[in-house]
Order: structure tokens, then sequence, then C-alpha cells
């Protein structure tokens, strides 16, 4: 048996934060909106290329999506997908709490 002396580290609740990468709460909006969108689709029982027809992409860009390919969409792209599925898409701004430490991006979604 091998025992090695790894140490496990809480996450902070965005794994995208957690192995370092640049602008993180926008990177963790935009993996729970597509996360949303690949739901609506398999809740629809839509195949790719239905989807793709409903959306104006391609349907390698529906295989993208559904398979959580980041670096494919932007966060305008996706909003204007989430409203061709028919779901509005609004941003509250508002200032941030007193116990806060930062500002945040947060995703809700509404039934």
């Amino acid at each position: 048996m091998h025992i090695t002396n790894e140490k496990i580290h809480k996450g902070s609740g965005n794994v995208f934060a957690d192995i370092g990468l640049a602008f993180p709460e926008k990177v963790q909006a935009r993996a729970e909106i597509m996360f949303l969108i690949a739901e609506i689709i398999k809740k629809r029982g839509l195949t790719q290329k239905q989807a793709a027809k409903l959306l104006g992409i391609p349907q390698s860009k529906v295989s993208c999506l559904v398979n959580g390919k980041l670096s494919m969409f932007s966060l305008d792209h996706l909003f204007q997908l989430m409203n061709s599925l028919g779901n509005d898409v609004e941003i509250t701004v508002k200032p941030k709490t007193k116990a806060e430490k930062q500002a945040k991006i947060h995703v809700l979604q509404l039934a």
C-alpha cells in the first residue's frame, strides 16, 4: 500500500477560482447558463439537429454546447440562445453587501 501526504483542500464553491482562472465568476456564470440551456434541450426531448434549427446555430455548435465547451460561447451569445428557447434573461445590478469582500456574479434560475 502506498500512502502519500496529500492534503485535501475545501473548495471555494467555484472550481474556476480554485484552479486559478482569470475572471472565475464570469466563467462560472457561462458554465451555469450553458448547463441550463442543455437541460432545456434535454427536457424538451430535442435532438441536436432540432435544437440547432431552433437556436439558429450549426449542429456541431449544439454538440459543443451540451458538452460544455465554454470557449465556444460568449455570455452574450448564451443570452441570445436562452431567448431563442423562449426564456427571458434578466440582469440585476445592485451594490454588494458590507459583509461581502468583493462584488460577485450570480446566476439564478426562476421556474
